[in-house]
């Protein structure tokens, strides 16, 4: 569906976007989540065939972005929500939508329904027939978010969709988000919010200026921290810090806040080990837990690394 192979940026002979490769599957919602000046924005631009790759390609539904008339083809069969939201301010929301509705060549019995539903979805229904001048912020980003997907495209691309966007506003974007991706079409998301791209996204790409890992966040947290068993025993006495130790499947055994924690390579086939020996020593287990890495986590050690 979507196939970056190589892709580079420069401006001014800087390289903003280096040897990016990336596939992301039909239908998926996918995240690229980077610091800013990581290169998100200028990779979506070229995707989206709004400036020309320096070096590389990309294929968008087996259009190739640097060839015509597949440039024009792409540019118009995705959705797009760029970094600003560009309205035209003395419409109104439904003026606004209606506008981009016929551009796309969306039919006339078609696009008072599909823009009642976009209004309605993201809650902003009420104030369909005001000008958009008298608008917040946030209520411009979600008219901006409404036309990208108007025209009911199947690629959709999205930049930083909850900025200016605060949390009840945020979460009916998730929830629009969500309830869109269903339909089965494919939706690319830059930001630099953790939380919002871990609730969303099927897989995430962290890059800083190219790819540094790719995968699902419970992946990646697996891939780049292992996985560690937490242990509460009533009482904690060294001599059962010991014994887990001691197990020969068991690494990195330490303890924190008074739990034990061990680094295992199956937490499902070795816990049971660990519980049978604690019971027999005497130890009342409280609870016994997967360690939880958050994609925060998973991000700044990537982020570690890439600055060493």
């Amino acid at each position: 569906m979507i196939e970056a192979v190589g892709l580079e940026r420069r401006f001014d002979g800087k390289l903003a976007v280096e040897d990016l490769n990336l596939a992301v599957k039909e239908g998926e919602v996918f995240g690229l989540l980077g610091p800013n000046g990581a290169g998100k924005t200028t990779t979506i631009r070229m995707l989206a065939c709004l400036i020309k790759q320096s070096a590389g390609t990309a294929y968008i539904n087996g259009f190739e972005i640097n060839k015509e008339p597949d440039a024009t083809m792409i540019r118009g069969f995705i959705g797009l929500l760029p970094e600003a939201p560009g309205l035209y301010e003395s419409l109104s929301a439904y003026q606004n939508l209606d506008f981009y509705a016929r551009l796309y060549g969306v039919a006339s019995d078609k696009r008072e329904s599909r823009i009642d539903d976009m209004l309605r979805m993201l809650d902003v229904r009420e104030r369909k027939d005001d000008p958009v001048a008298t608008f917040s912020k946030g209520m411009k980003q979600k008219i901006a978010i409404a036309r990208a997907f108007v025209h009911d495209p199947q690629v959709v691309f999205l930049d930083e969709p909850t900025a200016g966007l605060d949390p009840e506003a945020s979460h009916t974007v998730r929830e629009f988000l969500g309830a869109l991706s269903k339909e089965g079409r494919t939706i690319f998301i830059n930001s630099h919010h953790l939380d919002e791209v871990e609730r969303l996204c099927d897989r995430i790409a962290v890059m800083s200026r190219t790819v540094l890992a790719v995968g699902a966040p419970k992946e990646l947290a697996r891939n780049y921290w292992g996985r560690t068993t937490v242990i509460e025993l009533a009482e904690l006495l060294p001599k059962y810090i010991e014994l887990v130790r001691g197990l020969p499947f068991a690494s990195n055994v330490r303890t924190e806040d008074g739990k034990i924690l061990v680094d295992l390579d199956d937490p499902e086939e070795r816990n049971p080990g660990i519980v049978d020996a604690l019971s027999k020593a005497g130890a009342r287990i409280e609870y016994i837990t997967e360690l939880r890495r958050s994609l925060e986590d998973v991000y700044m050690r990537l982020m570690g690394r890439e600055k060493r």
